[in-house]
């Protein structure tokens, strides 16, 4: 037994997460909703994963500001709005292409009579407000990612400020270690867990693939492989993107491909955020970058779901035989795009993304329910490209920073 889990803890992450996803499409094909009894195996790998999503976030960030200049954040905080913005339209503009090739829900017939409680958007001004937390812990407990980053840099200016002072210097440099300390632990913490990432998985797949079975697959298998067509579009427009800021590919997807597959795994943006995390930091990214340009990212940069609205606008104007015409494409570009930032880190989020959408464009409403028979099929390809736009991103702005973020010198105490 010793010599079996000496085996696998030596084997590579990427190796065992690769197995997990085989052999839970394999359990979930044969068990079909029995498989569900894994169920409490793949909750404990979420649990995992949100356990360290606040450290994490805490303590890289406030470490990264003291490792650049605060003006260097404002200068990357404003590249990296701007990147989420252009990618998430573009992924839009390659969803709405690739369906139009295709064709989805031509010939499908709409079943009348489905209701679909669409909960309320919050818009983008309520995301805005949402950054600046009414109360620090009430933003920790709920998991208010925008609220978290928004007191990590607010504190980790602060004790830059404490650094440079001449009165306080030595309280800001002993505060400063103790947080590289807390730093290192956290960091220490997600390097055991990561051994539990492939077996969570394995429970996490078998339960989807025994829930959704292969009637999903195959009365609205056109729609999904029409929407993976154009995830794999973006994902090599993205590597053009890395190419043409010559950024080594290989390297890149040597690190990406963890989170990439944890993120389609468990569905989830934020719960992938330690390991997106770790492999920015494997990258060699800065830290002052990438610890709040990831929790940033996977709260408002949705381009798999900004795909999804695209596939799934098509979709629906094709059941009820409607055409879209290019002042209807700009608009659902248009809203789209501010959809995937309006309803940032809301439950139910992609049913509200694409509800928005359809009621502007006049799509019919009944569709979002019958798109929802997928949405764990869908949502798989989603997340993924999601947190690797995030990735592509931070990986980018790092190489345009380069000779501009350079570490301060250390303080004399």
């Amino acid at each position: 037994m010793k010599k079996i889990w000496s085996s696998y803890i030596e084997a590579s992450l990427i190796l065992k997460i690769t197995i997990a996803l085989i052999l839970g499409i394999i359990v979930g094909l044969i068990f079909g909703q029995d498989a569900a009894v894994l169920a409490p195996l793949g909750d404990l790998l979420i649990r995992l994963l949100r356990f360290l999503i606040i450290p994490l976030i805490l303590f890289t960030l406030i470490v990264g500001i003291n490792q650049t200049k605060p003006s260097n954040l404002g200068r990357m905080g404003g590249k990296v709005f701007i990147y989420y913005i252009l990618t998430s339209a573009l992924a839009l503009v390659v969803g709405l292409t690739v369906a139009y090739l295709f064709n989805p829900g031509e010939g499908f017939n709409l079943q009348t009579g489905n209701e679909v409680n669409v909960p309320d958007r919050p818009g983008i001004a309520s995301v805005l407000l949402n950054i600046v937390p009414d109360n620090i812990f009430k933003a920790f407990s709920e998991l208010n990612l925008l609220g978290i980053i928004f007191t990590a840099i607010i504190f980790g200016i602060g004790l830059s400020t404490l650094r440079a002072s001449e009165k306080n210097a030595d309280l800001g440099e002993f505060l400063f270690k103790v947080i590289q300390a807390l730093n290192e632990i956290t960091l220490k913490i997600m390097s055991w867990m990561l051994q539990y990432v492939p077996i969570g998985i394995f429970a996490i797949i078998a339960k989807t693939v025994g829930n959704q079975g292969a009637e999903t697959l195959v009365s609205l298998g056109k729609m999904v492989g029409v929407l993976y067509g154009a995830i794999i579009i973006q994902i090599i427009l993205y590597m053009v993107i890395l190419k043409i800021f010559k950024v080594n590919v290989g390297s890149f997807l040597s690190q990406a491909r963890t989170p990439m597959l944890t993120a389609f795994a468990t569905q989830s943006s934020s719960g992938t955020l330690p390991v997106t995390l770790n492999a920015a930091k494997n990258l060699n990214l800065t830290k002052g970058l990438y610890g709040f340009s990831l929790p940033l990212g996977a709260t408002i940069n949705m381009d798999g779901a900004a795909i999804r609205i695209g596939v799934s606008a098509v979709f629906a104007a094709n059941v009820v035989d409607a055409s879209l015409s290019m002042g209807n494409i700009i608009e659902i570009v248009m809203i789209g795009t501010l959809a995937t930032i309006g309803t940032a880190g809301v439950p139910g989020a992609g049913l509200i993304m694409i509800a928005t959408v359809f009621q502007q464009a006049g799509l019919p409403i009944e569709t979002v329910a019958l798109l929802s028979s997928i949405d764990a099929l869908v949502g798989m390809g989603a997340t993924m490209t999601n947190i690797t736009g995030d990735l592509v991103g931070t990986t980018v702005i790092n190489e345009t920073e380069k000779n501009k973020t350079k570490t301060p010198e250390p303080l004399e105490s």
